[in-house]
């Protein structure tokens, strides 16, 4: 790594590194974004579960 931070002509500049960073995170989010709705068996055991959490005074 040593001789990466050497060579100051092939340095990056900080705004050039925050840009590729910021443009790989959109990527990420996009990719890895969650699946919009859980089918509908299983919003309605989570609804159950929800309820009796609220009912046992769990937090």
């Amino acid at each position: 790594m040593a001789s990466l931070l050497a060579n100051d002509s092939e340095q990056m500049d900080r705004r050039t590194s925050r840009s590729i960073c910021d443009a790989v995170g959109e990527r990420l989010q996009q990719s890895l974004r969650p699946e919009p709705r859980l089918p509908t068996h299983l919003e309605q055991l989570l609804d159950q579960l929800k309820k009796r959490d609220r009912e046992s005074g769990a937090h």
